[in-house]
Parts: structure tokens; sequence; C-alpha cells
């Protein structure tokens, strides 16, 4: 790719669908906020409004009052902002193949997934309710799952098809020591991370849910959750192509603008499994 044939909306677009490819969390999210993202610190608003009630009819009787309706405003801010700037030497862009800058372009949009997906996993803090598990055997934390199903029907859920389980491949991996037969349809391609279904569920696992270090211990931050439980948004705000000054090169670089937030918290149960550095 020429710097003169560098089309800013095209490559966006490019970007745009590299990024859809890679997501995991996001794509797990309510993304239908997005809204007019401008700059650092925009805030997206999401607009509700209260239950609606009801009333016993009687047949020759006058309804009650019309009841008022109030509307409900939430909002949270685009304040995470990752950029990304390389450069292809133009004797690479003649030795190599003309997909060069499209792997480098593919290449930068997995890295800005992961980064907005790492942070969508940081909400665990937000959900009410956690379950912690120490050591639990594969039994004990299949019956756990289960535990957090019963939360998210208590809340009102209805559709388990409208809820992801999401697990560090350390978890995971105890769930399948369990010889759990992780159900799939040959009909349809499974989504990016995704290796199957449990409880009608969709599974998903991915290094980017939390985990770390805690003294001897390895914490694992799972969730089980309803895709409209977080809400987020993302911008690529700027993306163009120049010469550096000092250098016979092609570079590109781009801003990528998001923002998340918990919308509902009664709908994500976070279980936190703690194992030993050792085991």
């Amino acid at each position: 790719m020429a710097i003169t044939n560098f089309i800013p909306t095209v490559w966006s677009e490019t970007l745009y669908a590299k990024l859809n490819e890679k997501y995991v969390a996001a794509s797990n999210c309510n993304r239908s906020f997005e809204g007019d993202i401008k700059e650092m610190g925009s805030v997206v608003k999401i607009c509700g409004i209260e239950n609606v009630g009801l009333n016993d009819y009687h047949k020759d009787t006058d309804l009650s009052a019309p009841q008022v309706l109030t509307d409900t405003v939430i909002e949270f801010p685009i304040d995470q902002a990752v950029c990304f700037n390389f450069q292809i030497d133009d004797i690479d862009l003649a030795q190599a193949s003309p997909k060069l800058m499209e792997a480098a372009m593919s290449t930068a949009a997995a890295a800005l997934a992961n980064q907005a997906d790492r942070f969508i996993y940081s909400l665990h803090k937000d959900t009410e309710t956690r379950i912690c598990l120490n050591e639990p055997t594969p039994e004990v934390l299949l019956d756990t799952f289960i535990t957090a199903m019963q939360k998210l029907y208590e809340a009102g859920v209805t559709d388990p098809s409208d809820v992801v389980i999401e697990l560090t491949p350390y978890v995971a991996s105890i769930l399948l020591r369990a010889k759990i037969e992780f159900t799939s349809s040959n009909n349809s391609v499974l989504e990016n991370g995704q290796f199957g279904t449990l409880f009608g569920a969709k599974v998903f696992v991915s290094n980017n849910v939390e985990s770390f270090q805690e003294t001897d211990d390895i914490l694992h931050n799972c969730l089980v959750r309803t895709k409209r439980s977080i809400a987020f948004a993302e911008q690529l705000s700027e993306i163009e192509a120049y010469r550096p000054e000092k250098r016979f090169a092609d570079a590109v670089k781009g801003l990528h603008l998001f923002g998340a937030k918990v919308i509902y918290p009664k709908e994500m149960v976070c279980i936190e499994v703690t194992h030993s550095v050792a085991n």
C-alpha cells in the first residue's frame, strides 16, 4: 500500500471489521449506545423508562388515572484512549506481498481488541453478586455455575441464550476435567472465543478474563452475565497515514476511544476462583 493510496474511511472500516473479529468481551456487550463520540471525555447517555404498572380491569368500570412515567438516564464516559503508530520500510514493501500493510492493521486490531476486552473484564468489581471458590473440584465448580444461573433467573432473566459464561483457560480446564460435553451446533460457525454452550448459555474462554497473582495464590474473576449487563461504546476517532521525516517508510497511526459500564449489576455474577501457584 503506497501512502498516496491511503483512504482513511476505508481503513477505519477495515480496522472496525478486524476489531469485531477479535473481540470477545466487547462482542458480548450491549453496543447500541455508541452514538456520536467525538473525543476523549465524551459522555454516552443511556435513556430508559420506569416500569409500567398493571391494574385489574372490570367491565363497565372507569379506568384509573394514567400512570405518569418518568425517564431515567445512565451516563458513562469515554475515558479510555489507546493509540498505535507503526511504520513499514519501503524496502520491506518492495520485497513483501501487497498484503503486508493489511497484516499490520490486523495485528493492530488484535492489540486494540485485547486492551478493550481487558478493560471490560475489569468491571467485575461492579457486580452485586460474587461467589468465591478455593481450589474447587470440577463438580463444585459446575454446581456454582448452576447457582449463578439461578441468581440471574431470580433477577428476572428468562432467556438462557442471552447469557454468556466467560472463563480463563485455567477455569475452563477444570470444567473439561469433569468430562462435560459442551454442546454446539454443527450448522453454524461458533463465535470468536466460544467453544460451546452450558445450561443453554454460550461459554467463552479468553486470556483477557482477569486473573492475577496474590502472594502464593492466583485469582480468576470469571463472569456469568447477560449481554445487556455491560454497555460498551467505541470510536476510531483518528486514523491517518504519513511519511516519517527521517525514514523511507510508510507509517500509520490511529486513536481508539472507548468506554464501558455495568448497567444491570443484578444480571452479572462474578465467580472468583482461587488456586495455589503450585497447582
